[in-house]
């Protein structure tokens, strides 16, 4: 079996006529982990959606262990241990915390049952101090936690971050980063979107900048860093 676990060649997509993603090519291999950047609209949750089947590319592939699932449903792509955390985080608000970690719960490709309940609680102190608590009641950094654990529930081989911090008070994002570090040490490989570059360059091996729809840079994250003219010009305020 292939180590590369996503593949996107050549991917097109469009919102109507609107042409967002213009000929992308992305890659992720095992315990890899890939900050994706850009500026708000500039095609980050597209092409993660492109991927996952939630958007059908009109021209491209997707490949996932190698196998072209261009065609495939979102759930099938998921059962082949990548888990998403999306922008907006998509808890089920009328469950309860146990019950939306729970529901997710299940082996990872290779049978392996790494990341239980106890295990999530042991990674997220606080959701235990709020296990009976409705979704609704949560604050935005607890759900957020709470969507992280739901998507490690499944054991996955692949973690999908969009947009990891936003709209998180400074505190409550310096723990997100924290747990995002602890699983990187564990071997999952992740794709990382946030504003806060330096957070995660820090984390991520590599960097990939899209503008309008296109890749302007791709190359590791030290690569990145040491230039700061290029984050100034295409990541910049």
């Amino acid at each position: 079996m292939s180590n590369m676990l996503l593949e996107a060649k050549e991917i097109h997509t469009y919102y109507g006529a609107s042409h967002i993603l213009h000929g992308i090519d992305f890659n992720i291999r095992e315990g890899e982990g890939i900050a994706l950047m850009g500026r708000n609209g500039m095609g980050k949750s597209t092409l993660i959606k492109s991927m996952l089947g939630l958007v059908r590319p009109r021209h491209g592939r997707v490949l996932v262990r190698g196998d072209d699932r261009s065609r495939a449903r979102t759930w099938q792509i998921a059962q082949q241990g990548i888990a998403y955390v999306p922008e907006g985080r998509g808890i089920f608000k009328s469950l309860s915390v146990r019950e939306n970690l729970l529901m997710s719960a299940r082996a990872g490709v290779d049978g392996r049952r790494e990341w239980t309940f106890d295990r999530v609680m042991e990674t997220f102190p606080r959701l235990g101090e709020r296990i009976g608590n409705g979704g609704w009641q949560l604050s935005g950094g607890e759900q957020q936690m709470l969507t992280i654990g739901r998507a490690l529930m499944t054991n996955p081989d692949l973690l999908i971050l969009d947009e990891a911090t936003e709209g998180l008070a400074p505190l409550i994002a310096m723990e997100i980063w924290r747990i995002v570090k602890e699983i990187r040490k564990t071997g999952i490989a992740t794709v990382i979107v946030d504003k806060n570059h330096g957070a995660v360059t820090s984390i991520c091996d590599r960097a990939m900048i899209l503008v309008k729809g296109q890749v302007v840079f791709d190359g590791s994250s030290d690569e990145i860093r040491a230039q700061p003219e290029l984050i100034q010009t295409h990541l910049g305020v």
